[in-house]
């Protein structure tokens, strides 16, 4: 299937979820006349602040209750993954969420049974963690590690939800970087009926993965290309309006930077982590492997 026709039948799937569904639909903002204007583009930079308290931290959410701090969430590598990244595979096979404060320092461990973490929220006391490999789906797990739910993401035939990239939870909604649909997708926690869709992956830049919420409520998502190392390798941001799923701005980074997996806006600026391993990448390829950091416009 064309992407173009692919982007065509998404848009529709979008429009088709309710009134109150999203859909990207490309290009820049409109004038008051209508006429369609580019999307402007910014570079970044990117400044490692700490390293993660242990290996693949590929999530991140925002604790705002007591005591506060930074969710990160453990990608380890499946069986298949050891193999094409050459890393060891470890006998544990459940992953970890640790809540570090903002200088790293680890305040709380919570173990989950999701696979191949990609993706983690933190919302009405439990995290939220994206599966990205068998059995998919997202886990609710309470901050005691009791398993509350498991579910797929929606909009399946198979029941199969397919691989995410990104959880976020914002104004009481679950935002999925769901990558069958190539888009964000809003679900409500409860019913897990979907509600809106905005399209985010394109030609250029076919791969998605986390997302943030700022303080003004537009949504920003981490994008890349199909890259075969760290020095091809091409990611940038996408930040859409949070109400209209209108696309504002995409942004590049600089040569050089960190590697961007998870995403969140915490005191006014990005916080992203670079997990250590990326698909067609060798494992820890990347220099900043492991490392949190923040994201400052040029």
């Amino acid at each position: 299937m064309s992407m173009k026709r692919r982007d065509f039948l998404m848009a529709g799937l979008a429009l088709n979820l309710g009134s109150k569904a999203l859909a990207q639909q490309g290009g820049g903002a409109q004038d008051r006349a209508g006429r369609r204007s580019e999307t402007p583009v910014r570079v970044a930079k990117t400044t490692r602040l700490f390293k993660s308290p242990g290996l693949y931290p590929n999530a991140l959410a925002v604790m705002t209750d007591s005591p506060g701090g930074l969710w990160i969430g453990q990608q380890k590598v499946t069986a298949q993954s050891a193999q094409t990244y050459h890393l060891p595979l470890e006998a544990d096979r459940d992953e970890m969420a640790w809540l570090v404060d903002w200088n790293g320092k680890l305040l709380k461990t919570v173990k989950s049974q999701s696979r191949n973490t990609s993706g983690m929220a933190y919302g009405n006391g439990c995290v939220w963690m994206g599966a990205n490999a068998d059995p998919f789906g997202i886990f609710q797990i309470d901050l005691n590690s009791n398993q509350i739910s498991h579910r797929q993401i929606p909009l399946s035939i198979d029941g199969n939800g397919g691989g995410c990239h990104g959880v976020k939870w914002h104004n009481g909604k679950l935002w999925i970087a769901a990558l069958r649909l190539g888009g964000i997708l809003r679900v409500d926690p409860t019913t897990w009926a979907p509600e809106a869709l905005i399209r985010v992956s394109s030609e250029e830049k076919p791969r998605l993965h986390d997302a943030a919420f700022d303080a003004d409520g537009n949504l920003w998502v981490v994008t890349g290309n199909n890259s075969t190392s760290y020095a091809d390798g091409k990611a940038g941001l996408n930040k859409y309006d949070g109400k209209t799923g209108q696309l504002l701005m995409t942004v590049d980074f600089q040569p050089g930077s960190c590697d961007p997996h998870g995403l969140v806006w915490h005191d006014g600026r990005l916080i992203s982590c670079d997990a250590g391993i990326h698909p067609g990448w060798k494992g820890m390829e990347s220099p900043s492997s492991g490392y949190i950091f923040s994201i400052e416009m040029m």
